[in-house]
């Protein structure tokens, strides 16, 4: 019986059906909670909502529990309107709209719907994206399925606030699978609309060089661009385009000028008190997360570009400035491809559970309220173990060796899909 069960969990077709119902439970949960009287927060965090002429329009005003999913799909209706993407609409939503045009315009497709039918699809869409990508993984299925339930939390919990990080994560992902595939087509596609999405999403065009192919890559990821730049243009008059794309650089450059978010910044701000520090921290990191491309006799091996794809996925939640409990899906699923890539060892398997307990379990009912008050959200705990973890896998890629095999392949794992 133990067996039977064991085996089901390591179904991939087990994990689609729990990540598919995760996905519509929470649309169903975040509907069925109605709304809320909005309330000025005592502690609002370094944001640009953070200040009294944009907090004042809110006041009296009733919100959703799945504002996100409301915001892009308001978005929508303001591009084929020509109104700002960018400004504030309290009679609609709480919060500023911080992706594209392009975004907005992709998001017609479920605009329409009702929104216990768009927003269900919208998390589905994001479940799936990270399940297949996973998928594409150059691991035994047995470890895809590990990975798939050590990231279930996290990704739970971007559901439940209807984010779009999931999309991020598994299309960050499934670029990296596809250049394995040799489908540099499909590859830069994911790459742009992940940065069409959200623009920390370029990062992962640093991928390109450890593959051949790379005018063929350069020349499909600038065709993607253009296309996906002029896209709204179907809905849209070019010279109101423009004005939005200003729009959105200037909400960019002053949002960025106001957040820590849960970051590196953030965090030696909360442990510290050290202020006025982030450009420095993202001028470092980005020095840091590049050293290791300098290994340019590991730009074949596998565990290097797996070991890469980790820091990459991990690093751009903690050097982001605008990172939030629902981003770090993308954090920890860098975390499990470190983990399953490098040879088991007691003080790795230590890191792992340190970040499922304090990163994933941080903002559930595990830990008491006043603990989480007094504890966890000030000291920016959430971030603490993944940016441990960041700092071993750069140690890892400094020192990896360049004869150094996969543990799934040199023990001759399955790598049956």
């Amino acid at each position: 019986m133990l067996q039977n069960i064991r085996a089901l969990l390591f179904k991939p077709r087990t994990l689609l059906v729990v990540y598919i119902a995760a996905a519509v439970i929470a649309s169903l949960q975040a509907i069925l909670l109605g709304t809320h009287p909005f309330h000025m927060p005592k502690v609002f965090p370094a944001d640009i909502m953070n200040k009294p002429e944009y907090m004042n329009q809110f006041i009296g005003r009733s919100l959703t529990e799945y504002n996100n999913y409301v915001i892009f799909k308001c978005s929508f209706f303001h591009l084929i309107h020509g109104t700002d993407l960018y400004g504030l609409y309290p009679a609609e939503h709480w919060d500023f709209y911080k992706y594209s045009p392009t975004f907005a315009l992709l998001m017609g497709g479920i605009a329409y719907l009702p929104d216990v039918i768009g927003l269900s699809i919208w998390n589905i869409l994001n479940a799936i994206t990270v399940f297949f990508a996973i998928r594409m993984l150059p691991f035994s299925v047995r470890k895809q399925c590990l990975i798939l339930w050590f990231i279930a939390l996290e990704l739970l919990t971007c559901l439940q606030n209807n984010q779009s990080n999931g999309l991020m994560c598994g299309l960050m992902i499934a670029a990296f699978g596809c250049m394995e595939q040799k489908k540099i087509g499909l590859a830069t596609l994911w790459l742009v609309l992940a940065m069409y999405i959200k623009v920390y999403g370029a990062i992962g065009f640093c991928l390109f060089l450890f593959y051949p192919g790379k005018l063929k890559f350069i020349f499909y990821a600038m065709l993607w661009t253009i296309i996906f730049a002029a896209l709204p243009l179907l809905v849209t008059p070019l010279h109101t385009l423009q004005w939005q794309y200003q729009n959105w650089a200037g909400l960019m450059i002053a949002d960025a000028a106001a957040a820590r978010g849960l970051s590196v910044a953030g965090w030696l701000y909360s442990w510290f008190g050290i202020e006025n520090v982030k450009m420095y921290v993202t001028g470092i990191g980005i020095l840091l997360f590049l050293v290791p491309f300098a290994r340019f006799r590991l730009y074949s091996n596998e565990v290097y570009k797996l070991l890469i794809l980790a820091s990459m996925l991990i690093w751009v939640i903690i050097f982001n400035h605008k990172a939030e409990s629902s981003t770090f899906i993308i954090a920890v699923a860098g975390v499990a491809i470190w983990y399953f890539a490098m040879p088991q060892a007691k003080w790795r398997t230590a890191l792992f559970w340190l970040v499922f307990i304090f990163t994933c379990l941080a903002t559930t009912d595990i830990f008491p309220m006043f603990v989480k008050k007094q504890f966890i959200y000030p000291y920016k705990i959430k971030a603490v173990p993944c940016i441990l973890a960041w700092c071993v896998v750069f140690t890892e890629l400094m020192m990896l060796k360049a004869g150094y095999l996969s543990p799934a392949r040199s023990k001759g794992e399955a790598e049956v899909k």
